[in-house]
């Protein structure tokens, strides 16, 4: 049977045995399996933190690649464990908002309720899914079991409301802090492909908490930065970053995620 990549992206930390429970669960069902972790530190049961980084990221794995994602502060709830299949890839886990952005994107993507517990560990617990259920299931599913093996579609799948910009009466668009890199760059709801471009060409204000940023620049470290001065740039998310050279701009000016942002034009 061909092995397929099943990755790892859980808010679980890597101080508890819970990762290391589901990597034994896989490799026990199937010991060819290729494990990857995209993270262990999303922050506890933030759904909306995990599905950006999975969609900053899956679309960079080998086609066939099962991800394997799993914030679940309903487990042992009556919310649906699903798969949902895409034309590239495979995503297991809750049915909660965390695979909004993969159903945003995919083209005609196909969502199946997880029923068929013969897949499942002989014992299911009601406070680790990831182990007993989500686990073996993408093991499965990397040993080349169908997916329509795994339950019945479904097509009411929970999605998170859409990141929505804000045109005012003034023409300034008004928008959020999405998320906090490590290094404190802060990824806002501007899209670099609609925005970044214009952004370049002409005068602009990004406006957050008091601070009024006008420079672009092309990456983090341009020759004749300002010390301390905040500029924006295109990220390798797809959006517009406010950022510091070599420095944190969330930790200077006190910044976090859902933060109001406010762009406008000079022409």
């Amino acid at each position: 049977m061909r092995s397929r990549v099943v990755t790892l992206l859980t808010d679980f930390g890597t101080d508890d045995y819970f990762v290391a429970a589901i990597k034994g669960v896989i490799l026990t069902r199937n010991p060819s399996a290729a494990i990857v972790d995209i993270t262990h530190t999303i922050p506890p049961h933030d759904i909306f933190a995990a599905a950006f980084t999975l969609g900053a990221v899956y679309s960079y794995f080998p086609a066939g690649t099962i991800h394997l994602a799993v914030i679940d502060p309903g487990v042992g709830s009556e919310r649906r464990p699903i798969l949902v299949e895409t034309s590239e890839c495979l995503f297991v886990g809750p049915d909660n908002g965390l695979f909004s952005i993969v159903l945003e994107r995919a083209s005609e993507p196909r969502v199946r309720h997880l029923t068929n517990s013969a897949y499942f560990l002989p014992i299911l617990s009601s406070t680790f899914h990831a182990r007993d259920l989500f686990a073996p299931v993408a093991a499965a599913l990397a040993d080349d079991v169908l997916p329509e093996t795994f339950g019945p579609i479904i097509k009411d799948p929970i999605r998170l409301s859409p990141v929505q910009n804000e045109l005012t009466m003034e023409g300034a668009l008004v928008g959020s802090i999405l998320h906090i890199d490590h290094f404190g760059n802060c990824v806002t709801s501007f899209e670099s492909d609609r925005f970044g471009k214009l952004a370049a060409a002409q005068g602009f204000c990004l406006s957050i908490k008091g601070i009024n940023i006008r420079e672009w620049h092309k990456h983090y470290n341009e020759p004749g930065s300002k010390a301390g001065e905040p500029f924006l740039v295109a990220g390798s998310a797809g959006y517009m970053e406010m950022s510091l050279s070599c420095s944190s701009a969330a930790r200077k000016f006190n910044i976090s995620v859902g933060e109001p942002v406010r762009l406008t034009w000079s022409s």
